[in-house]
């Protein structure tokens, strides 16, 4: 198949793009510097910018299904995503995979990320919401800070448990759910096979990077201030920490079983995903 990946240099997206390329398929890979991409058979890389979301749909009208995540740092993916799905409705593509995060289902109708969901929802197209939990990779990329300097994890998350999902079953997710047709038209939330408080997960990457981290609890006004600090921008610092907070109130929690029921493989654990990135803490 003919395959378009929006944010195809992202974390997710570079999974999905090399599984599809793997599995034969034709991939159309989306960034915001197609020009940096790396050659490979099999694999176009077009215009895709977040800053500019009307460039480069026309790019749908070549491929069968597609593939939507809203980039970091954004907090209005409606007006990011919207002129995308406009083309695909329009195009009618046989498929489009959509990512957004564990618990949008929840919020308003008019928020972005809800409008979105709702909108590739009553376009008439075949298509899967996949809703992951925190990712498990943000402990060597927006946590990295922290532990690199002082061996300390700062988030405003309390006791509370969240049951962290590795980027690479997110990958897998997707690139089943978009060559395949078995699920089509249902939401999935994604998580990881157990809910861990910080206090495990600081446990879990002393014990691979042979130095002592542990969990410092700050407050929501602290935690902002630190993203700030590091370049984020205002808006979505404020998204970060309204997220924070519902994981704070356990709404981070629950485990599902989807990545199986997708996959047909168990889901990695953290100490797993600890045991394969070691380096990173070290």
């Amino acid at each position: 198949m003919k395959i378009f990946v929006y944010g195809a240099t992202g974390m997710v997206g570079q999974n999905v793009v090399n599984q599809l390329l793997a599995a034969g398929h034709e991939v159309f890979a989306g960034s915001r510097k197609p020009e940096s991409g790396k050659a490979s058979r099999g694999l176009t890389w077009v215009k895709a910018d977040a800053a500019n979301p009307q460039a480069g749909v026309e790019i749908l009208d070549k491929v069968d299904r597609a593939f939507f995540i809203a980039p970091p740092g954004f907090t209005d993916q409606y007006a990011i995503l919207s002129p995308w799905l406009n083309r695909a409705k329009e195009k009618k593509l046989q498929k489009v995979v959509l990512m957004t995060a564990m618990g949008v289902e929840h919020a308003p109708a008019e928020a972005p990320f809800r409008k979105v969901e709702l909108m590739l929802e009553g376009s008439g197209l075949n298509y899967n919401i996949v809703r992951p939990n925190w990712f498990m990779q943000n402990f060597q990329t927006f946590w990295i800070g922290g532990i690199k300097s002082d061996g300390k994890i700062y988030f405003p998350g309390g006791d509370a448990k969240a049951s962290f999902i590795d980027a690479r079953d997110i990958s897998s997710s997707v690139v089943s759910l978009l060559t395949e047709d078995k699920f089509n038209n249902q939401a999935f939330a994604l998580t990881g096979p157990a809910a861990v408080t910080h206090d495990e997960v600081a446990a879990a990457l002393s014990s691979v990077s042979g130095k002592s981290i542990t969990y410092v609890n700050v407050t929501p006004e602290d935690f902002k201030k630190g993203l700030l600090s590091g370049g984020v921008p205002n808006d979505y610092a404020d998204f970060l920490v309204f997220i924070a907070g519902n994981l704070r109130e356990g709404h981070a929690s629950p485990v599902t079983a989807t990545v199986k029921q997708i996959t047909g493989k168990e889901p990695i654990a953290f100490q797993q995903y600890a045991n394969d990135n070691q380096a990173a803490w070290k």
